[in-house]
């Protein structure tokens, strides 16, 4: 079962279940997913497909949900930040809630030990050893850790692996 229909199944269990938060949750998240999917289907539409096409080829990948999935789950970590900084506790409980109901969707994130290999391969293959090489090694390592790490994990342990050399 993807991810979008698990999505679209516990959509239903929690309207039965009359779970309000995790509805809410849910209900932004697949108007998140609609809005990727007009969105793939307008430059699809705009790049020339066929009409009897378009509908295939702008459905979403696995990797396209879990982007939105992640991108979503930021957007909860920055409104924790910003509601923690603010002094309104209650409205980063309420965000932190929902970043839990978002994260049971999420694959497991690469733990420290598995980043930093990663990172060492990377460094190894491309032969980096400077700031210089940074982009390199980042697009290696982002390409191979898709959907299960964010961009400022590996960018911290980029930069401290090529600051030790």
């Amino acid at each position: 079962m993807s991810v979008k229909e698990k999505i679209e199944e516990d959509l239903v269990s929690a309207m039965k279940n009359r779970k309000e938060l995790t509805l809410s949750v849910l209900r932004m998240l697949v108007a998140a997913l609609r809005s990727r999917q007009t969105e793939k289907r307008t430059k699809c539409a705009k790049v020339g497909v066929a009409t009897e096409d378009l509908s295939r080829e702008s459905e979403l990948t696995e990797d396209e949900v879990l982007e939105t999935l992640r991108s979503e789950a930021k957007k909860r970590k920055d409104a924790i930040e910003g509601f923690e900084k603010g002094g309104r506790a209650d409205m980063a409980a309420r965000e932190r809630q929902e970043l839990t109901v978002l994260g049971a969707y999420l694959p497991a994130e690469l733990s420290d030990a598995e980043l930093h290999a990663m990172v060492s391969e990377a460094l190894l293959a491309t032969g980096a050893g400077t700031m210089k090489d940074f982009g390199k090694v980042m697009g290696r390592v982002m390409a191979q850790a898709k959907n299960r790490v964010s961009g400022d994990r590996v960018s911290a342990a980029v930069k401290e692996m090529l600051g030790a050399k």
